[in-house]
Parts: structure tokens; sequence; C-alpha cells
């Protein structure tokens, strides 16, 4: 029970409570719960980083144990804030029952969704079920199980069991240690929450970032012959990581094999993320809305790529500046360049942090 508690604390509650903060700041037809929870998890991961990197790089012992503390802390009260908006303006809210939005579908809608779920319950299934074992388990499954036994981040190197310097490969993408203090709070093994519990959090929130993409692509809450395609489009996507496994390194690969990886979050969960927010920032424009929550949420997805992988980063900014000067382009409004410019400045940091890092290295 108290295993359970602590999941059901730190996988569902805490990050909608989080996810709140964002979403208030949207427009009423974007608060959605599925919104709610991707806001929440990339707002969490990136209160993670902000929290835990300094601790890596600055705390000498226990360091573990010391952002620990720091983190439930700032995102217990994250979560607290985000429900007392909620709270306050829960008239603006606008839910629909899912019966009433099961029975705006059609017949052949319904079996779409049917089929969609089955894939869906499939690959979580043999996720759970046929679990896998990559070499690189040897490496960050176990910095998270040195973190949840000794209270040490990135200081005892997992192949050896001695003590060791920090690597600046790998001290700032600091996902093995969420994944470490996920265990910790819910009192389960690192790696039972690896290859079990991740992946039953991680491949449905990468499918909820697929629906909200094509959602905007396809119109899906507006005409119907497009919101049609919308199931449609789950199903291909479902597919196409079932039959993705070309070779080893591929994104499908990774995301069903190496789903508690940070690389593999990074490619599966956070890439998708950012063309989402490239559609929902052309549609808002489109429609000339200004939502500074989807800016908000921005910010948090690009500091989640430095939780995953620290070359993430980079691809983030380099995706970001092309779209920022195409849209500036298209739309005629070279303010865009400056925005993004400004939800980059926390990959700046990070990248300014890696720099030092390796020069410092360097010179030992």
């Amino acid at each position: 029970m108290v295993q359970l508690i602590g999941l059901l604390l730190w996988l569902v509650i805490i990050p909608v409570g989080i996810g709140l903060i964002p979403v208030h700041f949207l427009a009423a037809d974007k608060r959605k719960p599925g919104i709610v929870l991707l806001a929440g998890y990339f707002g969490m991961w990136a209160v993670f980083e902000v929290v835990t990197i300094p601790a890596v790089i600055f705390v000498k012992y226990n360091n573990f144990k010391v952002a620990s503390g720091c983190f439930m802390a700032l995102a217990i009260l994250c979560a607290a804030a985000g429900i007392w908006l909620a709270c306050r303006d829960r008239k603006e809210w606008k839910l629909t029952s899912p019966v009433l939005l099961v029975r705006e579908l059609s017949w052949a809608e319904r079996v779409e969704w049917l089929l969609f779920f089955i894939l869906l319950f499939f690959q979580l299934y043999k996720a759970a079920a046929y679990t896998s074992f990559d070499g690189d388990d040897a490496y960050y499954v176990v910095e998270s199980l040195i973190a949840q036994q000794a209270d040490v981040m990135y200081k005892i190197l997992p192949y050896t069991g001695r003590p060791t310097d920090l690597d600046v490969r790998h001290v700032l993408a600091v996902f093995p240690m969420w994944v470490a203090f996920v265990a910790a709070k819910s009192d389960i093994h690192a790696t039972i929450v690896s290859h079990l519990i991740m992946p039953m959090v991680l491949i449905p929130l990468t499918y909820l970032v697929y629906y909200e993409v094509g959602k905007l692509l396809f119109d899906g809450n507006a005409q119907k012959k497009q919101r049609e395609n919308l199931p449609v489009f789950m199903i291909v996507m479902a597919m196409f990581q079932m039959f993705g496994n070309v070779s080893i390194y591929t994104n499908e690969t990774f995301f069903l094999t190496r789903t508690w990886q940070g690389k593999a979050v990074a490619g599966s969960l956070v890439i998708p993320a950012l063309f989402w927010m490239f559609l929902s920032i052309y549609d808002g424009r489109k429609k000339k809305g200004k939502d500074i929550g989807l800016w908000i949420l921005f910010v948090c997805i690009n500091m989640t790529a430095g939780v995953c992988s620290s070359i993430a980063v980079f691809l983030a900014c380099i995706l970001m500046a092309v779209t920022a000067f195409c849209l500036a382009f298209t739309q005629r409004d070279y303010k865009v360049i400056i925005k993004m410019a400004a939800v980059c400045i926390p990959n700046v940091i990070y990248m300014m942090i890696y720099v030092v890092m390796g020069y410092s290295y360097l010179l030992k």
C-alpha cells in the first residue's frame, strides 16, 4: 500500500498539480486533462533539473539526499499552487464527460479507437512481461540504484563500485536520478522502477503527445470528417512503433526496449513534444491567439531535454532556430525569433555549464 501511494503521489498527483500552473495561462478551450498531465511532467522534470544539477556539481556528500529534499519541497509547493489556481478559476474550465465524448463518435471511430487501445495495451503488456535488458543498463540503471541505496549521485563508478570524478558526459543528464527519486519515495527497487514502472508511464505519455499533435494536424475538435482521421493517425503511429525495429539504433527500438533511458525519452517524447509546441504556436498565430502558457510549457520541454540527454539540448536549439526563421518569413512577424531565443536561454546556460565542466576536466 505504501508503494502504491508513493507511485500515485509522484507519478499522478504531483505532476497534475504542477501542470495546472502553465495550463492556467492557456485559453479555456485548451484546458484539457491530457494537456495538464503532459505539462505537469515537463514542469516536474524542469524543476528537478533546476534542483539536481547544482546538487551534483556543488554538494560533495549525500548530494542525492539534498537534491531529493529540495525537490520534494519545491514540487509540493508548485503542485499546491497549481491546485489553488485551478480551484480559484474552476468556473473557467470547460470539461466534457468521457461518456459524451464517446457518444459523439461514429461507430467507425469507436472501432478505430478500440483498435488503437488494443495496440497500446499490447505494447504495455510486452514491455512489462518481456522486459529487455540492454548493455547500457550497466550504467544508467546502476546509477539509479547507487543513488537510491548510497544517497550519492555520480560519485561512484557503476562498473567498478569505486569512487570517481564527475563524468562530464553524463552528470548533467539527470534522468536516472529522477528514476532513483521515484524508487526511493515509493520504496521500490530502482531496477523494477526502470524496467516495469517507467514503461507504464512513458509509453502512454508519448502517445498522448501524438494525440495532441494529431488533433492539431487534423483539426479534430472542428470538422467531423477531419476528426475521423485522428484514430487512424494514432493506429499508424502505434504500428510504426511496433515494427520500427529495423536496427538497434532506431527511435522505435529505443522507445520500446530502452524506455527508461534518458536518450530514449529525448527521442520518443521530448522531440515530438517540441513539434507539438511548434504546431500549437502556429495554430495559435492563425487564430490570433496569445497563450502565455504555451511559451511556459515550451521552456519546460526545453529544460526536459537537458534532463534526458546533453545532445538533446543542442538538437532542441537547432530545431527551434529553424522553426523560428520559417515562422518569421511565413507569418511576417520577426518577433517570433526573439521569443524562441528567449525560450532557449535555459539551454544556453546548460551548454555553458557543459563547456566549462568539459574544459576543467581537460585541464586536470
